[in-house]
């Protein structure tokens, strides 16, 4: 694995600890072998949790993100431990939100992404936070994120 696309990856493969804060938070990457094609990658994160910035309480959301890979991929298990790193940070849903699409945009340079945020409720209100870069690449097939309007998640 020393003379591979991969060999600079430092948390895959090893035992970690989950950063407690944003500022620990390490998003790898590594080069798109097939960046000549034009295609979609979903994460599905069907449990994020931050705090509020004013209780402190716990807020739950189920976060769908998608982009179309540039020269680079993101590591999945840097991608776990940085949404994780949001468990001890207060910011409201839509800083949240936003704060991840645009690290992801700005560390990936993907050629399009889109983050859909489905908070669920606290107080009785859902927020859904929707960002995307611009339009969609042309023949890209982007599935729809699937998640109905607030009736009960899961």
């Amino acid at each position: 694995m020393t003379d591979s696309i991969y060999s600079n990856l430092k948390q895959l493969g090893g035992a970690t600890v989950m950063p407690q804060s944003l500022d620990e938070a390490e998003l790898e990457r590594v080069q798109n072998p097939q960046a000549d094609v034009l295609y979609n990658v979903r994460f599905t994160a069907p449990e994020f949790t931050s705090l509020c910035p004013m209780t402190g309480q716990p807020d739950f959301a189920h976060l769908m993100i998608d982009y179309v890979p540039g020269e680079w991929l993101v590591e999945s298990k840097s991608l776990k431990l940085f949404l994780g790193s949001f468990r001890n940070h207060g910011a409201f849903h839509e800083d949240c939100t936003i704060s991840i699409a645009r690290r992801l945009a700005d560390f990936l340079e993907p050629k399009w992404l889109r983050i859909g945020g489905y908070w669920y409720p606290r107080g009785g209100i859902p927020i859904d936070v929707h960002y995307q870069t611009g339009p969609i690449p042309e023949g890209v097939w982007i599935p729809d994120q699937g998640v109905p309007p607030y009736r009960g998640r899961g």
